[in-house]
Parts: C-alpha cells; sequence; structure tokens
C-alpha cells in the first residue's frame, strides 16, 4: 500500500480560520514524531498536500500501549492508532470508537484501536500490513508506518545519570541525548522510500525527546532525512514541557534536532505563547499557530503556514 492521493479540499476537514490552506496537488509530505503532535500535524498536512504518510514512534512504554507490549510482545501501538484517527475518513464512526476507552473488568484502560491494532497485526503476520489494514478500514488519507519494525526500548544520558523507558524519561531533566535500544533497530523500508520521496518533512510538534526524536533519531530514519531533497521543517512546540524541556528555547530545540543527526531547514514557531526564539541559527517563520485554548497548535493555521512553505519550496524546486 502506498501513501494515498488526497482529494480536493472538499474532501478533507476545512480550516478552522478563516484562510484556508492552498491545496497543492504537487506536495508529497511526511510527518515525523508521534502522540497528540503528529496528528495535529496530519489533520493539518491532509488539508494541502497530495499524499502523506507519517512515520511515527513505537517507544510508548506506559499505559495501553505498555500493557500490550509486556503481554503480546508488540511495538507501541497508541501514538500509530492516534495518527490513524487524524487521516481517517470525515466523520468515521469507527475512528471515534477507536479512540474510546474501556473503563471496567481485564480491558479497563485499554483503547479500542489499540486492541483492533493488535489484532490485525497478529492476523496479518506483519507490523506494517497490519497498520496498512486498519488504514483501510478507517478510509484514512494517507499512510501510517511505525518509525522501527521492532519494540523498542529508549534510553536518556540525563543529569544524575541513564534512565530508561519513555516514561522514565519523560520524568526526567536536564537531557542530553536519547537513544534506542537494541540501537540498530530499522525503520521500514516503506518510511525511508517515503522520506527520499517527500517535497516536505515536517517534524513535531510534540514532546521532543519521547515522541519527536524518539522517531527521528532512530539511525536509519535520521540518516535519509538528512540526505532529503525535501524541505524538512520543524513545528516546535508552544511552551516548554516540563521536566523534558525545561528552560528551553526555540534554539535548543533545534540544537537537540541538529545533535541527533536530524538537521532542519526552517523552523515554524509561535513566541506569542511564550517560548523565545534565542540564538537559533536557521530561518524562524514566527506567527500565530495556538488554538483557542492556547494549549495546542489550531490544524488550520498549522495548515495555512506549512502549505505556504511547501508552495515555496516547489516553486523554487520547479
Amino acid at each position: 500500500m502506498s501513501a494515498a492521493t488526497l482529494g480536493t479540499p472538499a474532501d478533507v476537514p476545512s480550516p478552522s480560520t478563516a484562510t484556508a490552506a492552498p491545496f497543492l496537488g504537487a506536495a508529497r509530505v511526511v510527518a515525523i514524531g508521534g502522540g497528540h503532535g503528529t496528528a495535529v500535524s496530519l489533520r493539518a498536512i491532509r488539508q494541502y498536500a497530495r499524499s502523506v504518510t507519517a512515520v511515527v514512534s513505537v517507544a510508548d512504554d506506559g499505559g495501553s500501549s505498555g500493557r500490550l507490549r509486556e503481554l503480546l510482545d508488540v511495538v507501541a501501538l497508541g501514538d500509530m492508532r492516534k495518527c490513524l484517527v487524524a487521516l481517517a475518513r470525515s466523520g468515521s464512526v469507527l475512528a471515534e470508537a477507536f479512540e474510546r476507552r474501556f473503563e471496567e473488568g481485564e480491558l479497563a484502560g485499554h483503547a479500542l484501536g489499540n486492541l483492533v491494532l493488535a489484532g490485525l497485526v497478529d492476523v496479518t503476520g506483519d507490523l506494517v500490513r497490519g497498520i496498512d489494514a486498519a488504514a483501510e478500514l478507517l478510509g484514512a488519507v494517507g499512510r501510517v508506518l511505525p518509525a522501527t519494525t521492532r519494540p523498542v526500548t529508549l534510553k536518556a544520558d540525563a543529569a544524575g545519570g541513564e534512565v530508561a523507558g519513555q516514561v522514565a524519561v519523560s520524568r526526567r531533566g536536564g537531557i542530553r541525548t536519547i537513544s534506542l535500544d537494541p540501537p540498530d533497530a530499522a525503520p521500514p523500508e516503506a518510511a525511508l522510500a517515503a522520506v527520499a520521496e517527500a517535497d516536505q518533512i515536517v517534524i513535531g510538534p510534540g514532546s521532543l525527546y519521547t515522541s519527536v526524536l524518539a522517531a527521528a533519531a532512530v539511525p536509519a530514519l535520521a540518516a535519509a532525512i538528512e540526505a532529503a531533497r525535501a524541505q524538512r521543517v520543524f513545528v516546535c512546540n508552544l511552551r516548554p514541557q516540563l521536566p523534558e524541556t525545561e528552560g528551553y528555547d526555540v534554539a535548543r530545540h533545534v540544537n537537540a534536532l541538529a545533535d541527533h543527526g536530524v538537521p532542519v531547514d526552517v523552523v515554524l514557531v509561535d513566541t506569542a505563547s511564550g517560548l523565545p526564539l534565542g540564538a537559533l541559527e536557521v530561518p524562524a517563520i514566527d506567527r500565530r499557530l495556538a488554538g483557542s485554548n492556547g494549549l495546542v497548535h489550531d490544524p488550520g493555521k498549522l495548515a495555512c503556514a506549512l502549505a505556504e512553505l511547501a508552495e515555496q519550496s516547489l516553486g523554487a524546486a520547479g
């Protein structure tokens, strides 16, 4: 299954802002990260791109994903579920059901979508095929791929020593570097091909170390991003995440990416939300991107900003 080709703008959700993002029939976009942040990016990207592929972290070891990892020896499925829902057919009842969690009994805390994904992976006998089958059921307008096809443990070199496990890392500050165990965990070939063929690569937003770099720092994927001809856009968080990035400015986020072999060409940031630029050495587009609650990016505003960057890049390439 290849990355789906999107239809006209009428086939995708309308932006929440007055100005709609231009629909770019030539744009092939890859989003890299995990969790809620990448799901927001996907809701934005589907508004303007011809095709979209998400490459998603599988390092989570908490909640429903962590329990299924231990029980079934599968990769973490929760972040991929969120991304599949973000790309699902508009109005899909199944997508809504995927996000529902059981409240009682042995299944308490499990999201239905995680269980469906685990079943599809088991039936197909292959992680990527199982995710593709879920995408087909949901009528997804793009493809979701795991950053690695093997279960991995996220590790961090942090103040006070090494810490292992995504949940444990997220509770530490003073992080210097992160890595994965096993270190040779590889992405599927389809993910590398999508990065190589992309016109735009969108990295973030999301937890810098435990979502964004947990995906982007997979060695082969980082090398593919570095070698890509695409425009590499980093969507910075609206504010520091405590304690993971306490005291960080935008420049420190970008430097952390570079330290892990993940270069970016341009940064999208909303300094009005309280995060200063710092001594940034790459171009930055500073504009209002926050939603009405000020806590997360607005998909419509983000779509307009990303589409403008993609249009400029495609025009320059043409």
